[in-house]
């Protein structure tokens, strides 16, 4: 590194402000196909008109937006990711705008350990929620496919998916086996938003839902995998090693556990994108972490899972897959 680098490293922030701000202004949604004024844009949505020209010029250097004679238009990708006129709308972008002003406090909860968030999520009202999901489930429909790829569903029925949020990797799990019976476990207020997102895909009468609080409520039983995403990063070790004694009660003799998640080395330095999202988990959650190997499996030991195996994927997310012999 050098100085340049550094400051240009530390200066990019400011053209993710610009895209998140012309996001969260719903600026691209406001662009008509034969383009649209400055003066337009800011009466419709009730900006400062001066201000206004201002980030859409910006929006045109960084090549988000073109400009003609002093219309402005969207380009091709804009449109199709960025305006809500498009069925490709990128709306889980908003939980990056939410981020935004987590991470903001990074400095203050490193001075005093104390989240950003003083509230759970399932109280961060329904706006917060939803974004949240809907960015979960853009992403997991493109990573399913391949992060399933290697799971042998022969002997399996039944699916337990916690914490499934819209119920993507339930999805990707009966488009795999249709015969498969799926049962999303999540929060009372992500359930209805779940359901939203079942009945949208086409997967209303493939699977179910269950509404619970798994550090609180018991776990249904009678399945063959339990199926844990994105979830062990939001809870402290202590936290995790009860839900997943949870997990080993829920599941069928022979049944698996699936749990995908950053694993970090323990140096807690690899990969860094692990290393990253465990600041993103100390400013906007309690104790969440990302936990090493050596760290999940000793959880998956004391409930009493054996046959512990890894798989590591090319993004650098794992999966620590065990069984109940």
């Amino acid at each position: 590194m050098n100085p340049a680098s550094i400051r240009e490293f530390a200066a990019s922030f400011q053209k993710s402000r610009i895209l998140l701000s012309a996001f969260e202004l719903d600026i691209f949604t406001n662009i008509d196909e034969s383009g649209s004024t400055n003066n337009q844009i800011s009466t419709n949505l009730q900006l400062d008109e001066h201000a206004c020209i201002r980030l859409l010029n910006a929006l045109v250097s960084l090549g988000f937006l073109t400009k003609q004679n002093q219309l402005f238009f969207n380009t091709e990708d804009s449109f199709d990711f960025l305006s809500k006129k498009s069925i490709n709308y990128l709306g889980g972008l908003m939980h990056s705008n939410h981020l935004w002003n987590t991470w903001n406090n990074l400095t203050k909860v490193v001075k005093t350990g104390i989240s950003a968030h003083s509230t759970e999520i399932n109280e961060r009202g329904e706006d917060w929620l939803f974004s949240f999901i809907n960015a979960m489930h853009d992403r997991a429909k493109k990573q399913a496919p391949q992060q399933l790829t290697n799971i042998d569903l022969t002997e399996v029925k039944t699916i337990l998916d916690i914490g499934g949020g819209s119920g993507a990797y339930s999805m990707e799990f009966v488009s795999k086996k249709p015969e498969i019976k799926a049962t999303v476990f999540d929060l009372p207020n992500v359930v209805p938003i779940t359901q939203k997102f079942i009945n949208q895909e086409g997967f209303s009468t493939k699977i179910q839902t269950y509404t619970g609080d798994y550090t609180i409520d018991d776990l249904p039983k009678g399945f063959d995998i339990v199926f844990l995403s994105a979830i062990i990063h939001s809870n402290s070790l202590e936290v995790n090693q009860y839900l997943i004694k949870k997990c080993y009660n829920a599941l069928n003799k022979n049944g698996k556990i699936l749990i995908q998640d950053w694993i970090m080395n323990n140096d807690r330095t690899q990969p860094t994108a692990g290393a990253i999202f465990a600041i993103n988990m100390l400013v906007g959650t309690e104790a969440g972490d990302c936990f090493t190997e050596k760290e999940v499996t000793d959880m998956l030991v004391v409930a009493g899972f054996k046959n512990i195996s890894r798989i590591e994927f090319e993004n650098g997310i794992s999966q620590m897959i065990a069984q109940k012999i």
